[in-house]
């Protein structure tokens, strides 16, 4: 697919979980789907994108792997310049520090990334950097 299709369908699907409040588009491929709000590192604007994700307790684990292109995601490069991100699960918006995977978290996570879906090992196949896996942990709630 291309980067503008994917652009395209990804605005879409942002559109429909807001407005549905997750009701639309929270499954995607037999798995859950958020809404990620990285902070634009050039502009400084929000940038919100759905993406898959699994749980681990309070932890979310999204991948960053942009279809297998050479290149990593725009919000992946956002949240790495600043890793405080906002996450919406169904109806609740969640701050959270979102940070990559060390190399001992991604091989115990990448067999369960490519369990759940299965197209990640193909896209894994097609670039040559090791696409990341990202850890999104909830911030304490503030004490005042």
């Amino acid at each position: 697919m291309k980067d503008g299709q994917v652009r395209r369908l990804s605005r879409l699907h942002r559109r429909l979980y807001r407005l549905t409040g997750g009701h639309l588009g929270r499954r995607l491929v037999g798995n859950d789907m958020l809404l990620l709000t990285t902070t634009g590192r050039h502009s400084g604007r929000p940038h919100t994108v759905p993406l898959l994700f699994l749980r681990e307790g309070r932890t979310l684990v999204v991948i960053a792997s942009y279809g297998g292109r050479d290149r990593h995601p725009s919000w992946y490069l956002n949240l790495v310049a600043d890793p405080e991100v906002e996450v919406q699960l169904l109806k609740q918006h969640i701050t959270a520090r979102a940070r990559t995977a060390d190399p001992q978290e991604r091989a115990w996570w990448w067999p369960r990334v490519v369990d759940a879906y299965g197209d990640y090992a193909v896209y894994q196949t097609r670039t040559e950097r090791l696409i990341p896996v990202v850890l999104i942990e909830p911030s304490p709630p503030d004490p005042s």
